[in-house]
């Protein structure tokens, strides 16, 4: 009897170390995937980044030729259409320059020190100047902390606002704050929220509200670049309505010490 209880304890603990193993082998299998997902789509974005830097300084070249011109001098009209037309394509090569930079080809370039406090502010400004006031700022950092303002991470939140804005164009609310040596950015918006069956597969590649051919990525690279970052990203609809994303990073990931 002994004997026969040994030999059944250690076939059910072989079959569940079998089971753990299996199912760990699956979840690296996936991440292998997903990554080599991610390193496709960074060499496709790489690409078009470099193919559309000669088209953007050509026609920087040309506006700025046209702000001397006679003809369009005279014109106070044409001049502030020009001076829109500048302006947008500074932003294009910006955007431009953060793709590569992000893809580690802009060498010159160093990520910026500041801290948690000045990076939740910065980005709330630009995205409120973006959106006419609808993103709005609950700042409830009480003791800041030294980030490095990675391009990558500016990326990634700027994804969550995008889409947020997407579906409430009205109102997006971050809430920031700091808490167990994490820094902990929470999106709300007033959107539809995300149907039941699909929150269980947020932050797969092409999981997307929105319908169209290759949707779905934006969360995909999200979740991805946050656990890189050694960080969690939660995704619930709220009882108010609407829905909440949240990413918590680690402060020892962005630290510039």
């Amino acid at each position: 009897m002994l004997i026969a209880v040994l030999l059944v304890f250690f076939v059910i603990r072989i079959d569940t170390n079998r089971r753990h193993s299996d199912a760990a082998l699956a979840r690296m299998r996936q991440r292998a995937v997903e990554e080599d997902h991610i390193v496709r789509m960074g060499l496709l974005a790489s690409g078009a980044a470099h193919e559309l830097g000669t088209p953007l300084a050509t026609m920087a070249v040309l506006v700025r030729d046209w702000f001397k011109h006679p003809a369009f001098a005279r014109r106070a009209d044409v001049l502030e259409d020009l001076r829109d037309m500048e302006t947008e394509l500074s932003r294009c090569k910006a955007i431009v320059s953060g793709i590569l930079l992000s893809a580690g080809e802009a060498r010159g370039e160093n990520p910026r020190v500041t801290t948690a406090d000045a990076f939740v502010r910065e980005i709330a400004r630009e995205w409120s100047a973006r959106s006419s006031g609808a993103v709005r700022l609950i700042n409830q950092i009480e003791q800041d902390a030294p980030i490095v303002s990675d391009p990558a991470l500016r990326q990634v939140i700027s994804n969550v606002i995008d889409n947020a804005l997407d579906v409430s164009p009205a109102y997006v609310e971050i809430v920031a704050t700091i808490a167990a040596q994490n820094l902990i950015m929470t999106f709300n918006d007033q959107g539809p929220g995300f149907p039941e069956d699909m929150l269980a597969r947020i932050g797969q590649p092409y999981t997307s509200t929105k319908g169209r051919p290759g949707g779905g990525l934006g969360l995909f690279l999200v979740f991805n670049a946050v656990r890189k970052l050694g960080g969690e990203v939660s995704v619930r609809n709220r009882d108010e309505g609407g829905a909440q994303v949240r990413l918590s990073i680690p402060l020892s990931m962005t630290n510039p010490a």
